[in-house]
């Protein structure tokens, strides 16, 4: 890796782990379109750089999401119950995407899917409408196939399922505060079950060929973001009490729009070829 791909993927862990820390998302919205970017430009082969940039983004939420949920555990505000409820889907799901469906899919297709998933959490955010609690969380089936669902869908897009598990928790009348610290502890099983997927999948298809790939894994990349990602996420939650965070999520959603019509110009042009 040379010295100016360091130095980028260096700061941008700074940025996305301090945007986690400040605004209460996950790394992998910002990350995989600037990964993207970044392994395109320094000659990656294109049939790999979307596969390498998601499963990056998602494996450095192993690290990330520890330090999280040390921060949520000490406010005593995680239901574990829930977490070891939904851990056994959300490792099923994880290993079906990554382990299987991942390596399938196309770059074109990642792509697109990704492009949808960031523009309709953009737009979630922006409007910013709270779901209605209407119910409990279901039985043992019931809340096991949702975790596999959001353990599935998270192994797409390379994101830590926060979107999908907030919302729910909450409809199922979980107060908002708990829903966050459960789904910071989620991020753990979704990482982990995906992360190995990725590597089982991507030794499968030959994308360790690259130098310095794990599977699908860039292993350099990843050290590189997470060594600052770790260091400004708490400095981000500090800042959190002192910025206009609303203020500021409208903005982080009109950035995502951004990314999602970047990632939904690669599907284009994968498509094209």
């Amino acid at each position: 890796m040379d010295v100016t791909l360091l130095v980028c993927l260096l700061a941008l862990g700074a940025v996305v782990g301090f945007a986690a820390g400040l605004l209460g998302i996950g790394g992998g919205m910002l990350l995989v379109p600037f990964l993207t970017m970044l392994f395109a430009w320094k000659g990656m082969p294109q049939d790999l750089v979307v596969h390498a940039a998601i499963a990056t983004s998602m494996t450095s939420i192993l690290f990330t999401s520890i330090s999280s949920v040390r921060a949520h555990q000490r406010k005593g505000t995680i239901q574990w119950k829930i977490v070891f409820a939904m851990a056994p889907g959300i490792i099923l799901g994880g290993l079906l995407a990554g382990g299987a469906v991942f390596a399938a899919l196309s770059t074109a297709w990642l792509s697109l899917f990704f492009a949808v998933f960031v523009g309709y959490s953009a737009w979630s955010m922006l409007r910013n409408k709270k779901p209605k609690p209407s119910r409990q969380m279901p039985g043992v089936a019931g809340t096991t196939a949702v975790g596999a669902g959001i353990g599935f869908l998270s192994g797409l897009v390379g994101a830590g399922g926060g979107f999908l598990s907030v919302p729910f928790m909450v409809w199922c009348n979980v107060a908002l505060h708990a829903a966050v610290s459960t789904s910071a502890a989620l991020g753990f099983p979704i990482a982990l079950a995906n992360s190995v997927g990725y590597v089982v999948s991507g030794l499968n298809q030959g994308a360790a060929t690259y130098p310095g790939m794990l599977g699908y894994i860039y292993w350099p990349a990843l050290l590189a973001l997470v060594a600052t990602s770790v260091l400004t996420a708490p400095a981000g939650a500090h800042m959190a009490h002192r910025l206009p965070v609303a203020t500021l999520k409208r903005v982080f959603a009109c950035l995502l729009f951004a990314l999602a019509a970047y990632m939904l110009a690669k599907a284009w042009q994968a498509f094209a070829l």
